[in-house]
């Protein structure tokens, strides 16, 4: 009969240990959940932004090819989106998906003045519309 003389403990992981790392990992995972909620949020707005952006290129486009003044009435829905028009789709808020949550204005507006407005302001406003 062989004896074992080695003093090695056993290898492999105590209960405590196996804990200690699935709290950890779970603490990581919870921080992974709020950075991604971070990153919809702002990919929202960023989009949002650029859909405001995309209308007022597009009804000053309208404006320049119809000579249109600056308070000339203009009905959106029905001259610049559309079919074969200045924008194909009609544009959706993208934080809300179940429908859409812009404003048109009814006239050409003035220089420096968003042509549609999110009901979001305070989230999905552009900082500045300078040359608009």
């Amino acid at each position: 009969m062989k004896l074992n003389l080695n003093k090695k403990g056993q290898a492999g992981m105590t209960l405590i240990e196996i804990t200690l790392v699935i709290a950890v990992l779970l603490g990581l995972i919870s921080v992974l959940f709020i950075g991604v909620a971070a990153y919809k949020k702002g990919s929202d707005r960023a989009k949002c932004i650029l859909n405001i952006a995309t209308v007022q290129k597009a009804i000053r486009s309208y404006q320049n090819l119809y000579e249109l003044e600056n308070g000339d009435t203009v009905a959106a829905t029905s001259t610049i989106i559309g079919t074969d028009r200045m924008i194909e789709v009609a544009p959706d808020c993208p934080a809300e998906p179940n429908g859409t949550h812009y404003t048109f204005k009814t006239v050409v507006p003035d220089p420096g003045v968003a042509f549609l407005t999110c009901d979001f302001a305070t989230d999905h406003a552009p900082t500045s519309t300078d040359g608009w």
